[in-house]
């Protein structure tokens, strides 16, 4: 069911479908220890954490049968065989992250925090 528009992150993840939930959850919580000083905004309806000199860090997106963790394709091209060779699917920044697969943690952690700026990104 696509989100309302104007909700906030909290109302976003109290709408999520069971199925849903664990893995956006967990993305949450990475996002916000990886960067605890971000914003947690939303953009296009999706949740999206923003650095304080608006740097997107990431965005979460949901679908019916996978989620995935958006950055902009110039920082994550590079980044992409890291991802193939994780085994992980993957598009024009994004990683592909199925409901019934494990969340690859230490990958997606640590692009995460290649996104931020103190690291080099």
């Amino acid at each position: 069911m696509p989100m309302p528009k104007g909700i906030g992150a909290e109302d976003y993840s109290a709408r999520l479908e069971p199925h849903q939930r664990p893995h956006l959850e967990a993305l949450r919580d990475l996002s916000r220890r990886v960067a605890p000083h971000a914003r947690e905004v939303l953009k296009w309806n999706q949740p999206t954490y923003v650095l304080d000199d608006n740097t997107t860090l990431g965005m979460l997106w949901n679908f019916k049968h996978h989620c995935s963790l958006r950055f902009t394709p110039e920082f994550f091209a590079p980044r992409q065989s890291r991802v193939a060779a994780a085994g992980e699917g993957y598009g024009a920044g994004f990683i592909k992250l199925p409901y019934d697969r494990p969340l690859p943690i230490t990958l997606l952690e640590s692009l995460m925090r290649d996104r931020l700026p103190d690291q080099g990104a």
